[in-house]
């Protein structure tokens, strides 16, 4: 059995209220929305390239920066709200 841990996210409006309605659709969690998301979109997400060199990451003690990454829907709307998702361990 997995644990569960809860962790904050956050979505821009736009994106938000789209993750809501697909969940309302589909009688699911918003956490099963994105949950299921990333297992589809995981292997091209690991297919874009790294903001950091990878010679950067030999460095003793240095850790990989996070790419920016832009949105998928363009944000004509306020900044975005938090949305606590469980995520499996």
């Amino acid at each position: 059995m997995s644990q569960k841990r809860k962790v904050t996210l956050y979505f821009n409006a736009a994106m938000l209220a789209e993750t809501q309605k697909e969940a309302l659709r589909q009688d699911r969690s918003i956490s099963w929305i994105i949950q299921a998301s990333w297992r589809i979109a995981r292997d091209v997400v690991k297919q874009m390239p790294s903001a950091v060199p990878p010679s950067s990451h030999a460095e003793k003690g240095a850790h990989p920066v996070q790419p920016a990454l832009q949105p998928a829907i363009p944000s004509q709307s306020s900044p975005g709200r938090a949305v606590a998702a469980r995520t499996q361990a």
